[in-house]
């Protein structure tokens, strides 16, 4: 008994060239959506002195098999006014920015899909 496997390593190098291919357009979607959701966090942060904003921003790694996008403030309270406090009610700014940006960001990944 015998096994045909061309059709397996023809998917196997489909597959491959299909992720050489995805990865830079991957990176591009990825770098949009963090800086669309630092955008929108920036605009929706409360303004005291105006510190949180301007500590708000982005990042984006990219390595051979992955990318990854980081957005937040550097600001030590950032996270008490996202979520509130024993005293301070949550004033949430990073949860509604990835909110608003996340279904732009899964359409662009699933046509991302759909040409491979």
């Amino acid at each position: 008994m015998g096994f045909d496997v061309r059709g397996i390593r023809r998917m196997s190098t489909d597959l491959r060239q299909a992720g050489q291919k995805a990865g830079p357009i991957v990176e591009l979607v990825v770098r949009k959506a963090t800086l669309d959701v630092e955008r929108d966090a920036k605009t929706g942060v409360p303004v005291d002195t105006g510190n949180l904003r301007a500590t708000i921003s982005s990042d984006v790694q990219a390595t051979a098999g992955s990318v990854s996008g980081e957005v937040g403030p550097t600001a030590n309270y950032g996270l008490f006014v996202e979520l509130g406090t024993s005293k301070m009610a949550p004033q949430p700014y990073m949860g509604p920015a990835l909110d608003r940006n996340a279904p732009a960001f899964e359409q662009a990944m699933a046509q991302i899909v759909d040409r491979l």
